[in-house]
């Protein structure tokens, strides 16, 4: 549920630190932000700061965002272009869950979304967070199999209770029960990095400070920085 409150592309892509956005720092400082195929209304606002005192972060109308395919643990507040982004990507979320669990997440654990501050390696940058238009995920927690499915289920047995995927945890797990995790998380993140409508910036395991949360945004621009993910 909803309720309001008050560049050219560059696809960056592989196992890579943060060299890239050093790359893209200096190309967005001379070209024009925006795709023509999938404009976004942040898309010209600026994001270069004082690098030094107080962050004071655009007046944008924000939104109170509670999920609406699929409810995240605690609302969210965001920017109000940004919601329907989240609609979209709870959708990818369930889909792939019923293939891989045989049903939809209860709630999505996330690690926060509006924070007003710098990017922290780049105190020049207001960081996509200081806009609203950006997220954290940790995981995804997962109800109780129906008693009338769990006779013809092909899960494991530990899957047919209540249980939660963490990114941190599952990203790289192995085994019978892991590995249908990392399975999930993957195919969530592959589908994610497959479309032009929902995240442009994609950051997760493999990426400098994102063992444990994939970070998504909508800036300007487009990276994708998670382990195995082309």
């Amino acid at each position: 549920m909803t309720e309001r409150t008050q560049g050219p592309e560059l696809s960056i892509r592989g196992p890579t630190l943060a060299k890239p956005l050093l790359i893209l720092v200096a190309l967005l400082t001379t070209s024009p932000a925006g795709a023509e195929r999938d404009s976004y209304p942040l898309d010209h606002l600026g994001r270069t700061i004082s690098p030094r005192g107080k962050v004071r972060c655009p007046d944008l109308p924000m939104v109170r965002y509670e999920g609406e395919v699929i409810r995240y643990h605690k609302p969210v507040r965001v920017f109000d272009g940004f919601a329907p982004r989240l609609t979209r990507f709870e959708a990818v979320v369930r889909d792939v869950a019923l293939e891989v669990y045989g049903r939809a997440p209860t709630r999505i654990r996330h690690l926060g979304t509006y924070s007003c501050r710098r990017i922290k390696a780049y105190p020049s940058w207001i960081s996509e967070h200081g806009l609203g238009n950006g997220i954290d995920i940790a995981g995804f927690s997962f109800a109780r199999l129906p008693r009338a499915e769990r006779r013809e289920s092909t899960l494991p047995r530990r899957l047919h209770g209540a249980f939660k995927v963490s990114v941190l945890k599952h990203w790289g797990a192995e085994g019978k029960v892991g590995g249908l995790h990392s399975r999930f998380l993957r195919e969530v993140a592959e589908r994610l990095a497959a479309r032009d409508d929902i995240f442009r910036v994609m950051l997760g395991p493999g990426f400098p400070g994102h063992r444990n949360h994939f970070h998504f945004d909508c800036g300007p621009w487009r990276i994708v920085e998670i382990d195995g993910i082309d």
